[in-house]
C-alpha cells in the first residue's frame, strides 16, 4: 500500500470525511489519476507547437494557423496550463481536498464543501467535456483536419487527442461515486 508524505496511507487519508462517507473504491482513485493524465499528450503537443518544433505542421503553416511560434504561443500554453489544471481538480473528487477547502486557502480554509455542488459540478463538466471529445475523437479520423497536416501528423494529432474523450465518461463515473459515498441515509 502506497504511503503519503506523513506516513499514513493514501486510502486511510482519503478516508478522512467530515460528513462521514466512506472512502472511495479503488477504481475511482485509479479512474481519478487516469482522468487527470487525459490532457498530457495534447498538451505537450500544443507546447510543442508554441515552441516552434515541427509537430506536424510546416513553418509558415503554424505561423499562419496559430501564430506560433509568436504571440499565439501564450495560447497554445495558456490553453495547456487551464486544462491541465482542471484535469486535476478529478482527484478532489477521490481526496480530502474535495470535501474540505484546504487550511491554507485564505478566508475558506478548512470549511466542508457542499457535496451536492461538487456533484453538480462535475456532472456538469462531465456532460459538457463528453459532448465536446467523443464527437471531436470520433469525427477526426473522418477528416482530413485543418488540410495542413500530412497524414502521419494527423495520425499523430488525432492520437494526442484521443485520451481526451475519456475524460468526460470517467469524470462522469467519478462524480457518481462520488454521490453514492456522500449521499445522506445510505446504508
Amino acid at each position: 500500500m502506497r504511503t503519503t508524505e506523513s506516513g499514513t496511507s493514501f486510502l486511510k487519508d482519503a478516508a478522512k470525511s467530515p460528513d462521514g462517507a466512506a472512502p472511495p473504491p479503488r477504481w475511482a482513485i485509479r479512474a481519478a489519476h487516469v482522468a487527470s493524465l487525459t490532457t498530457l499528450p495534447s498538451g505537450l503537443w500544443r507546447v510543442a507547437l508554441a515552441i516552434g518544433l515541427p509537430v506536424g505542421y510546416s513553418e509558415a503553416s503554424a505561423r499562419e494557423l496559430f501564430d506560433a511560434p509568436g504571440a499565439g504561443s501564450a495560447y497554445l500554453i495558456g490553453l495547456t496550463v487551464l486544462l491541465e489544471l482542471l484535469s486535476l481538480l478529478s482527484l478532489g473528487l477521490v481526496r480530502p481536498w474535495g470535501e474540505v477547502v484546504p487550511r491554507w486557502v485564505p478566508l475558506l480554509g478548512g470549511r466542508g464543501i457542499p457535496p451536492r455542488a461538487v456533484v453538480i459540478s462535475a456532472a456538469a463538466g462531465a456532460v459538457a467535456l463528453t459532448a465536446l471529445w467523443v464527437p471531436f475523437a470520433v469525427l477526426w479520423w473522418w477528416s482530413d483536419g485543418d488540410g495542413h497536416l500530412t497524414g502521419t501528423a494527423h495520425t499523430l494529432v488525432g492520437l494526442t487527442y484521443l485520451p481526451l474523450a475519456l475524460w468526460g465518461p470517467l469524470l462522469g463515473a467519478l462524480a457518481f461515486s462520488y454521490h453514492r459515498r456522500h449521499k445522506k441515509g445510505r446504508p
